[in-house]
């Protein structure tokens, strides 16, 4: 990247000029936390991978992976359950399916389906969990069953009802119900390839099918949905969690849209796209979106991902200063929409968010030449505005400094390198796991830019014009660090409609 790009570093008379005078400055104490105001974490020591959630008398039933014992060094996870109406206030529940509780090991990722047919013997509306464990190391599928609606599981005996044939990775199955064909699809993620697999009674399992991939690393959770797109088109839609750095490509949620027989997906193309290009959506999830009576809405779903990635899953202050590790990035409503010719997911914060606002600041059009510090201090908001520009006359870069230390300095910076044509969010000036900057193509031709940005205590999320580019990050700024400033490189521009909510979950 060109020196002039993010690593925006303004002059110091440039930020004298935004001092006032007769009051020197002074560095508050704050206590520190990074404990998130309107993101999920978990209530003490660990969680990692989300469970795809399932609806249930009008509330959402979220499960993720928990281990209760992290802080003293202890190794398993367990299935942990929180519950919720709007996506974004959640209750927990504590553990619904305990680690090491039988003879095959903890609970490792899976799926949870209603059985509102009563398909697997156990009556109809049972709550059902197809979940890997691993005796011996050796990975399989095994069957839980719930009789209170969620809330605690039974081990459906002891054997696999889905045996591994003798392969290293065999994991993470996603069942769906198939209504064309009438019987349980199973997805299942070995190595390189994601595994189809058919069901009766969700007790016996008959492969049908795959899909490879040989250069996205050993692929996990995958996720198979039907979905509509906004033309009226159905689409299917095959994701997974995948890694591909070694290509210069993201290491979160990767899809392609296609169709899917019940036995195989026929992919649009053989490129992925990305749910996400920031370095901390992993293991994520999607999931249906119900109306007000409980009807599937086929035009939206709801995405969430764990706030982390497994190159630095123990790199979190949070553990010192707020005794746990693990968050989840915002949940997402996403939709299927046809662009450039090709169907693709589009996301935005979920809805709900506004709900959650406590306070709104709307400063309107502010035109930048150089560097604007603003009169606002937050720690959990979400800025809203257009990126404008005159192609004929653009700077070279255009953005903010979040996160940014009183004096200047400590920042994530998240903007639009325009002389490169990418969108960009830059962690590299502050406190994060491993530094870095992603990146992704805008048109700077086009003279405009609308961005979204949540930025909560230990995250920055950008979401990009319409939402087809999302980049999540976690970062650890010091608890001072809750300025804004506004930017531009070698020329002006305007933040157009500027809007910083500050949000937090009400309890």
């Amino acid at each position: 990247m060109a020196a002039a790009g993010p690593f925006h570093d303004p002059s110091a008379a440039a930020t004298a000029q935004n001092r006032r005078p007769g009051h020197p400055h002074q560095e508050p104490h704050v206590t520190q936390t990074y404990r998130p105001a309107y993101h999920l974490s978990v209530p003490d020591n660990w969680k990692n991978d989300p469970q795809r959630p399932i609806y249930l008398d009008g509330e959402y039933l979220y499960y993720y992976l928990y281990n209760a014992d992290y802080l003293n060094g202890g190794g398993g996870t367990a299935w942990r359950l929180a519950t919720t109406k709007d996506h974004v206030a959640f209750t927990d529940h504590g553990v619904a399916i305990p680690k090491f509780s039988n003879g095959n090991g903890d609970c490792w990722s899976g799926s949870v389906v209603v059985d509102t047919r009563g398909t697997a013997g156990y009556g109809r509306g049972t709550v059902i969990a197809l979940v890997t464990q691993a005796p011996d190391g050796r990975q399989a599928q095994y069957l839980w069953y719930s009789t209170d609606k969620g809330r605690t599981f039974r081990a459906g005996g002891t054997d696999p009802v889905l045996a591994n044939p003798g392969v290293a990775d065999f994991r993470d199955p996603k069942v769906i119900w198939d209504d064309e064909r009438a019987h349980w699809v199973m997805a299942n993620a070995e190595g390189q390839r994601i595994g189809f697999y058919v069901s009766e009674d969700l007790r016996t399992w008959n492969e049908v099918g795959e899909f490879r991939c040989d250069d996205l690393g050993v692929l996990e959770c995958p996720d198979l949905f039907r979905m509509r797109a906004e033309d009226g088109t159905w689409r299917w839609v095959l994701g997974m969690s995948a890694n591909g750095k070694a290509r210069g490509l993201p290491a979160t949620y990767a899809y392609w849209t296609g169709a899917f027989d019940g036995a195989a997906f026929a992919a649009d193309s053989g490129e992925p796209q990305w749910l996400d290009h920031g370095f901390d959506f992993y293991g994520a999830v999607t999931y249906a979106h119900h109306d007000a009576h409980g009807a599937e809405d086929p035009t939206l779903r709801h995405a969430l991902g764990w706030a982390n990635f497994w190159d630095y899953p123990d790199n979190a202050p949070s553990m010192v200063t707020d005794g746990y590790n693990g968050d989840d990035m915002i949940v997402r409503d996403v939709r299927l929409k046809h662009r450039g010719g090709a169907y693709r997911l589009v996301s935005s914060p979920t809805s709900a968010l506004r709900d959650h606002v406590r306070r709104t600041r709307s400063l309107g059009d502010v035109h930048v030449d150089g560097v604007l510090d603003l009169d606002v201090s937050a720690r959990s908001y979400e800025l809203t505005c257009e990126l404008v520009w005159d192609p004929a006359a653009p700077p070279t870069n255009i953005g903010m400094e979040l996160c940014r230390a009183p004096r200047g300095g400590r920042h994530v910076a998240v903007g639009a390198f325009l002389e490169g044509g990418y969108a960009y969010v830059n962690r590299r000036p502050t406190f994060s796991p491993t530094g870095g900057e992603s990146q992704t193509l805008i048109d700077s031709a086009s003279g405009r830019l609308q961005v979204r940005v949540l930025v909560d205590h230990a995250s920055v999320e950008l979401f990009v014009g319409e939402g087809e580019a999302v980049h999540s990050h976690r970062v650890f700024p010091l608890a001072t660090d809750d300025r804004i400033r506004l930017f531009t490189s070698d020329g002006e521009a305007t933040f157009a409609e500027l809007r910083i909510a500050e949000l937090a979950v009400r309890t």
